[in-house]
């Protein structure tokens, strides 16, 4: 109802038909889109074009925008209204949007664009309140060519959807506003660690996407945790954070190529060798690291290591497939803490349990107290 930009993912609902807790599941990649200035002719404004087109209409428009088919009659208008006018008060991008809307009620019939920076002009305010000039501006007329690829230009009407960059720092506010009421930033490449971090820092000197991921999902008692109350919503967005840290792992993998020598790995050499010497006919590749979960690779070198050491100490004595509860009196006992929260509302909660209990078992059969020493063990 209040996002700028849509999540272009196929969303599996079959699964939620009762027998389990709400689960959030998509299949495809997940990419945000976002649209043009205005509606085409005769269509109605969805997503960011609700922050602009007919707003004296706003709450209306909104609840038909997500309740097109009459089917939740639940859609309270006064929270819908409190909701708008609270982002108005607080939230810089919706501030930014509604300057295009005053310009047009004003009879501003110049097409206008749009541009969200991608880097910020005075450094990074990471951890401030933004203010409208440092996250975009309007621009008149026709704006050329641009040469950052992180900055988010919306057009005025063209009619088609644009994909927003992950590298943009307004990325994951434009998709869930109300987890960012502010249109807080989120990650960059230009982040870098603080100068009193202790911690382990990655070769380029940057934070990186994955560290960022997890330092926002921490609870922290000072503050309020927006992110963390979002319930369902919570969880989405935890899967789009994942599938996006997947794809700027793979993206990274891509860029370097080289580097993997992925060349010795494509089969050029044996191409040669066979007198084919047309790069059409051998085509590219891009070849995922062992280091990748999930990879060929990856299942290679797992099933090489299991069979080394079948080969070396014998058949294993254990298999163990290790499941979780959410009624574990760890889980329960946490979440007497939060009333008002379901399991599947903090599924960091869960996991992080999980981990821990795993940990903790695997640290016990080694010890030897149940089953003797350890010979050997694929963990």
């Amino acid at each position: 109802m209040f996002a700028f930009t849509s999540m272009g993912a196929k969303v599996d609902q079959s699964i939620n038909n009762g027998s389990s807790p709400y689960i959030f599941k998509i299949s495809g990649q997940v990419h945000h889109l976002m649209g043009s200035l205005l509606p085409p002719e005769g269509a109605c404004p969805k997503f960011a074009q609700l922050y602009i087109y007919d707003t004296h209409n706003e709450v209306m428009n909104r609840l038909h925008a997500v309740n097109c088919n009459r089917k939740n009659e639940k859609l309270d208008q006064n929270i819908v209204q409190g909701l708008i006018k609270m982002f108005d008060e607080s939230n810089e991008l919706v501030k930014l949007f509604r300057t295009v809307r005053d310009k047009f009620e004003q009879g501003f019939f110049t097409p206008l664009k749009i541009t969200l920076l991608g880097r910020q002009p005075n450094g990074n305010k990471q951890y401030e309140q933004p203010t409208c000039d440092e996250i975009g501006g309007l621009i008149v007329g026709d704006i050329g060519l641009f040469d950052s690829n992180r900055d988010i230009v919306i057009e005025f009407k063209d009619g088609g959807l644009k994909r927003i960059t992950k590298l943009n720092p307004k990325f994951m506010s434009l998709q869930y506003p109300i987890l960012f009421p502010y249109g807080e930033d989120g990650y960059t490449p230009d982040l870098k660690w603080n100068n009193g971090y202790k911690g382990r820092e990655s070769k380029r000197g940057r934070i990186p996407m994955r560290a960022f991921i997890a330092y926002q999902i921490q609870e922290r008692a000072p503050q309020l945790d927006t992110l963390l109350k979002g319930g369902r919503l919570f969880q989405q967005f935890l899967v789009d954070a994942y599938a996006t840290l997947e794809e700027d792992r793979l993206d990274y993998i891509r860029k370097n190529q080289k580097n993997l020598r992925s060349e010795v790995y494509k089969g050029i050499y044996d191409a040669i060798s066979k007198g084919d010497n047309d790069a059409n006919n051998i085509g590219q590749r891009v070849m995922l690291p062992s280091s990748y979960t999930g990879s060929a690779r990856y299942m290679v070198n797992n099933y090489q290591d299991a069979m080394a050491i079948c080969r070396q100490y014998g058949h294993p004595d254990l298999f163990i497939t290790f499941t979780c509860n959410i009624k574990w009196p760890e889980i329960v006992r946490e979440f007497v803490k939060k009333p008002g929260y379901k399991p599947e509302d903090r599924p960091d909660v869960v996991s992080r349990v999980f981990k821990m209990k795993l940990d903790d078992m695997i640290n016990y059969i080694r010890s030897g107290k149940p089953f003797g020493e350890t010979e050997a063990g694929k963990f």
